[in-house]
């Protein structure tokens, strides 16, 4: 604690230098020469593999476990800013492309201006439609998942004492994915499309039994039905449309079994065998490491998340204006994939990932200081604070930004998706495979 004080004493005696500081690292590389002991270069802060490769210790001479500490909080801000501006550009292209759809213009500063457009769209089309009308959706949620792979390999290469590839990552149970050449317990993506012994969820070639976002050839809630939407249960074909339920032929996409068996595509689940390259639709448990490399590795690994696209069908029917109840559909149907990536597909693992990293940012921040200390004390300690601030402290105000930001349009986009179906009075109604 006293050598914390004596380094914020050096800096406020110093304090005539932080203004130069401030102007940026090739200023302050020139004063660095003039102090014994403080560096004078930055990491590239473009790149997350330079801030890696970086040696944070030697250039700013500070102790080498400030210096690894360093390293991963610096990695993890830029990470986490990068992840948040590609959620905000999914959201800005998603809702602003439903708000322009349903001509509520499409020039929006933001994800969230443009989704909070989107919902007072929605609200007005659905006012436009009339009373009557009945609206629900038919969904197969995006598939987001993680690598477990490539979650040990950054972290056997941010921490030291994690063994690199043989680190033990483990996922939600019944949230792992992957090629299972044994019998699947739990769904099977069958994306070529396969019989289904279990639930469809996705497109059917033969008679079905079960919600029918297109038009339904056959029975429509026990009714003859003859090429017509079908807001309830459909026995029959359905015609351009997305079911679930029963599929008497090829299911082209996702089947949730009913028992375990064979899956001829990705299985998630459980499998009888071990799964080949394996990923993680759920939460991931990493090896014991540091809070500054989890928070690092959880940025990277989520940023490089291969997500597999939402199918959507809209059950809609009833209502005094066709016309716009049809715009209404084809706007969802349209640009609801892209909404639901980030409300479904990465929603709970970015809001926790935001969080968590914000955390370990902010305590960076406020611990420059302290990280300072540990190249010594005086003039020293209070420049390479200078250099810590003018060279990583935009950055870091920047990252903890961003992960508000993060927060923020995870949240805004669930309310898209539950704003988007509803009765004429206006009430949430999700219908079958609805993502509320």
């Amino acid at each position: 604690m006293n050598r914390r004080k004596n380094v914020l004493g050096a800096a406020i005696a110093f304090g005539i230098l932080v203004p130069v500081f401030a102007s940026g690292c090739g200023a302050m590389g020139n004063l660095a020469s003039a102090v014994p002991g403080a560096g004078g270069k930055c990491p590239d802060l473009t790149k997350p593999e330079a801030i890696l490769a970086f040696d944070f210790a030697s250039n700013f001479k500070i102790s080498a476990q400030a210096g690894a500490k360093l390293k991963a909080a610096t990695a993890a801000a830029v990470e986490l800013k990068g992840f948040a501006d590609q959620i905000d550009a999914d959201l800005k292209a998603g809702c602003g492309g439903l708000a322009k759809d349903l001509g509520a213009g499409s020039d929006f500063k933001d994800g969230k201006s443009a989704c909070e457009a989107a919902i007072k769209a929605i609200g007005d089309a659905k006012a436009k439609v009339g009373a009557g009308f009945k609206i629900s959706l038919n969904v197969k949620p995006p598939r987001c998942q993680a690598d477990l792979a490539v979650y040990g390999d950054c972290a056997g290469k941010c921490d030291a004492s994690v063994s690199g590839g043989s680190a033990k990552v483990e996922c939600e149970p019944g949230k792992l994915s992957g090629k299972c050449d044994a019998n699947c317990e739990g769904s099977c993506d069958m994306s070529a499309g396969g019989k289904c012994e279990g639930t469809c969820n996705g497109s059917c070639d033969a008679e079905v039994k079960g919600s029918c976002s297109g038009k339904c050839n056959g029975k429509c809630d026990g009714k003859d039905s003859k090429g017509v939407a079908c807001a309830g249960s459909c026995e029959g074909k359905c015609e351009g449309g997305t079911v679930q339920g029963s599929c008497s032929g090829k299911c082209g996409g996702d089947c949730k079994l009913k028992a375990s068996a064979k899956c001829e595509g990705t299985c998630t689940g459980k499998c009888t065998a071990e799964m080949k390259a394996p990923k993680c639709t759920g939460e991931v448990t990493p090896p014991k490491m540091s809070a500054d490399c989890k928070a690092h590795c959880d940025a990277s690994v989520s940023a490089k998340m291969e997500c597999t696209p939402a199918q959507v069908g809209v059950l809609a029917s009833g209502g005094a204006d066709a016309k716009a109840l049809e715009n209404l559909k084809v706007a969802l149907e349209k640009n609801l994939p892209l909404i639901l990536k980030v409300a479904v597909g990465m929603g709970e693992r970015a809001g926790k990932m935001a969080a968590n990293g914000k955390a370990v940012i902010e305590g960076t921040l406020s611990s420059f200081a302290e990280i300072g200390g540990s190249s010594g004390g005086g003039a020293s300690a209070a420049l390479t604070v200078g250099q810590l601030t003018a060279c990583l402290g935009d950055t870091f105000k920047g990252a903890i930004g961003a992960a508000g930001s993060l927060q923020a349009n995870v949240s805004v986009s669930v309310n898209v998706s539950a704003s988007a179906s509803g009765s004429a009075g206006g009430g949430a109604k999700g219908g079958a495979g609805s993502p509320e």
